[in-house]
């Protein structure tokens, strides 16, 4: 049996793959499948989460072996193959693959063909430029300053920078350096 995924970004708007692949494959071979077919390295962890209707995370499955709850049902990709948690067409999957920013493809099972069986996974449509794999930092603090965050962000409109207890933050009071991490005192 196959199964055909459609995978989008809400961060490129033109950005499209589909992929078909064995019902019996594990998740790690739908893993390497979706990078391969964005030329991402594989190197950065990742993990699938089976999603509800409205895109809210349920099973998680995770790349490598997770310190979690034992009350809580660990999967591993490499163990786990699709046909053991995927049944139903249209099923959603959020797949998150730069876990510093939980940035993320949004997957739907298109399509469940019986009688049809693939060895090996096959990027079947590409359309458009994926996101970058990993964001640069600087990037995201430029986009978000002080001014986007409005006069109430911090819970108190008449803040006060003078009633800050200037003794309490001792040798942090002189002017930062170009570049913070270059400094001693960090």
């Amino acid at each position: 049996m196959l199964f055909r995924f459609l995978i989008l970004s809400d961060e490129v708007d033109d950005f499209k793959r589909e992929i078909k692949i064995d019902s019996s494959a594990t998740f790690l071979d739908l893993h390497n499948a979706i990078l391969d077919s964005v030329n991402y390295a594989k190197d950065q962890m990742a993990s699938f989460f089976i999603c509800e209707e409205d895109w809210s995370k349920q099973t998680e499955i995770t790349l490598i072996e997770m310190d979690t709850s034992s009350e809580v049902d660990n999967y591993l990709m490499e163990d786990t193959r699709l046909e053991d948690l995927l049944e139903d067409e249209h099923q959603k999957l959020l797949y998150v693959f730069d876990y510093m920013t939980e940035r993320a493809f949004f997957m739907e099972l298109r399509e469940i063909i019986p009688g049809k069986n693939l060895t090996e996974p096959v990027c079947s449509k590409s359309v458009g430029t994926p996101p970058n794999q990993t964001i640069d930092f600087d990037e995201v603090e430029t986009k978000v300053t002080s001014s986007d965050l409005g006069e109430d962000f911090y819970g108190d409109s008449d803040y006060n920078i003078d009633e800050i207890d200037k003794e309490g933050f001792e040798g942090f009071g002189e002017e930062p350096a170009d570049n913070p991490y270059e400094d001693e005192r960090f």
